[in-house]
């Protein structure tokens, strides 16, 4: 079949899941293999209800969690709110995003606010992370986009990865892998290239970019390991392996591999401290350097 062939059929696709839009909720139980949710979703649906009560004039931005069926719902609807230009646009992705949603993603998005609320020290609760954090919210749409990529619908993995980049400024390719328990911090100005991989429990600050060297192609950008923490504009570039345990500091360019438990800071980065073996730089979020 030809590439328009295959686009035809992809829109037809998604024009079907638009007309079936009110089936959503029962799609996303299907495929999300009857999982039993985590406590956290009961925890968001009181403290969102809690805060309505509080501040009736914010009721309605609560809808997306107090209107919802499930914990699914709530993270479908409070990201097709926020990618939609549009109510048609709004009913499309929701029941789009709520037909690629499984349990594993469902279990990513849990572990990923449980992250956030452990690491960031102004975070009230799970809440505050679903309906307000642009970094958690560009994070779970990667998710569902990289889902669809791998389905082999590429153009509506792309409109997602589109629509994210506009909302959230946080630019992540469809691709790119990424594991959970991961808090992109504030989030604005995160780039993440094609073939990057970010395994479990990684924190990033704004501005980092995980990027190729220039015009190569296949695997070409950076591979960071299990509890990473990467300072605030730092710059990652090309197929190069940040270690286990490690710290990036602010403002750094890495262009090679990183040893694990290892402090690295500069333009180039150079090593400047090697670290204790219990330190987890992702979970500890401290700064310093030295």
């Amino acid at each position: 079949m030809s590439g328009n062939a295959l686009n035809a059929a992809e829109r037809q696709a998604d024009q079907a899941l638009q007309a079936r839009s009110s089936q959503a909720n029962h799609a996303q139980a299907s495929h999300t293999h009857n999982r039993p949710e985590g406590p956290v979703w009961q925890v968001i649906r009181a403290e969102s209800e809690a805060l309505a009560s509080r501040e009736p004039m914010l009721r309605s931005l609560m809808q997306p969690v107090l209107l919802a069926a499930s914990g699914a719902d709530m993270l479908v609807r409070v990201l097709s709110s926020r990618l939609a230009s549009s109510n048609d646009g709004r009913d499309m992705l929701q029941a789009l995003l709520g037909n690629v949603l499984d349990g594993e993603t469902l279990a990513a998005a849990e572990a990923d606010i449980a992250a956030v609320v452990a690491r960031d020290p102004a975070c009230p609760g799970p809440a505050h992370v679903l309906l307000n954090l642009k970094g958690f919210q560009a994070l779970q749409a990667h998710r569902l986009a990289h889902r669809l990529w791998n389905a082999g619908r590429q153009v509506s993995a792309w409109q997602i990865a589109s629509q994210a980049a506009l909302a959230f400024d946080v630019d992540i390719h469809p691709a790119a892998r990424i594991g959970s328990g991961v808090m992109l911090d504030h989030g604005s100005g995160i780039v993440i290239g094609e073939t990057a991989i970010v395994e479990d429990d990684v924190s990033m600050l704004q501005g980092v970019t995980l990027g190729g060297t220039g015009r190569e192609t296949a695997d070409r950008h950076p591979k960071i390991r299990r509890g990473v923490m990467i300072g605030a504009g730092a710059e990652i570039l090309g197929n190069v392996e940040v270690g286990t345990c490690s710290k990036v500091a602010a403002g750094s360019v890495v262009l090679a591999d990183v040893a694990a438990r290892t402090t690295v800071a500069g333009v180039p980065a150079r090593t400047v401290r090697i670290h204790d073996r219990n330190e987890v730089p992702a979970e500890e979020m401290t700064q310093d350097v030295l």
